[in-house]
């Protein structure tokens, strides 16, 4: 009985988190802001996360990790016909979700620069990217199982890219969204580029 209340209080400071960094920010949001968005106590932050710093960062890259497992549902929601196809589906779900996901967007971006100074938070972060490239990579052996072909280049190589562009995008897209390309357009853009260099 115990151990559902403590996980039940550690979800809570998690969900307050993040509603606190998407109203106020990394640098705002204060210890009692917490309590009040997750319906707890002081006590329990400390007990569960060590401090506040140790919450917020953890409710940062659990937005990572949320966004990868979506990915991984959009891919393999139906059989895959095409390595083309699984390419439009994984951008669909890191690009085209960008409205949707507004208030996260601005989370992760706001966590870069304080990553810049918080070694904690800077851990997290890259530990969040480390996990997105693994279960990317997984990903498209996966697919390509299914499809009897084999990557064109590391697996590895190819989700670093894909995060790259996504991070990328989402920026142009926070700043300028009638002027970013939507999934479609960043797939027929790569096609056509894999066909210039060849």
């Amino acid at each position: 009985m115990a151990r559902t209340e403590a996980g039940g209080y550690r979800e809570k400071l998690l969900a307050g988190a993040v509603a606190c960094l998407q109203e106020k920010g990394y640098a705002r949001t204060t210890a009692r802001d917490l309590v009040a968005a997750s319906g707890t106590n002081l006590a329990s932050i400390g007990y569960h996360f060590g401090g506040k710093d140790a919450l917020l960062n953890e409710a940062v890259a659990g937005v990572f990790d949320q966004w990868t497992a979506y990915v991984e549902r959009s891919l393999f929601g139906t059989e895959l016909s095409s390595p083309r196809e699984m390419l439009e589906r994984a951008m669909a779900a890191l690009v085209d979700v960008f409205e949707e996901m507004r208030p996260q967007l601005v989370l992760c971006v706001e966590g870069y620069p304080a990553a810049l100074r918080e070694p904690v938070l800077r851990e997290k972060l890259a530990e969040a990217y480390a996990r997105t490239r693994q279960a990317g990579a997984d990903m498209i052996r996966r697919a390509a199982a299914q499809l009897g072909v084999e990557p064109p280049v590391s697996p590895e190589v190819l989700v670093s890219v894909v995060v790259a562009i996504t991070d990328g995008l989402m920026l142009q897209w926070l700043l300028d969204p009638a002027s970013t390309p939507d999934a479609r357009q960043v797939v027929d853009a790569l096609a056509a580029l894999s066909g210039f260099i060849a």
